[in-house]
């Protein structure tokens, strides 16, 4: 058995590696605590979004992200095709459009993080 210290994010651990060969006889570990684990902080529990207004075309998020900002008014009338609103994702910017003519009504807030599929906004 050979020791070793390993420094990990700052902390020191020892550990023992055995050494595998012909000349090798097996040697009893001895027993070592186990080294001490951090917990990952806990994540900030999100603000309780808005329900979805019922009926009307759904604009989901076509990928996860954060919204970054509006390009329109909530309530505003839009046209298909037209950007609505900004997700960030890995870093880039990506213009979300809206999937149909209407008067939208957002359900996301500025700075939410989103999961695919999770519903951005409501066209009516």
């Amino acid at each position: 058995m050979r020791n070793f210290k390993v420094t990990v994010n700052g902390k020191e651990y020892e550990v023992a590696v055995e050494e595998l060969g012909a000349s090798a006889a097996p040697v009893a570990a001895a027993p070592q605590a186990a080294a001490p684990v951090q917990a990952a902080p806990a994540a900030p529990k999100a603000a309780p979004k808005a329900a979805a207004p019922a009926g009307g075309t759904q604009l989901t998020a076509p990928m996860p992200g954060m919204v970054l900002s509006f390009k329109v008014e909530n309530g505003a009338t839009v046209k298909k095709g037209q950007a609505v609103m900004v997700l960030e994702a890995m870093k880039m910017e990506n213009d979300i459009a809206a999937p149909a003519d209407g008067v939208i009504t957002f359900v996301a807030s500025k700075g939410a993080n989103v999961n695919s599929g999770e519903v951005l906004a409501v066209i009516k």
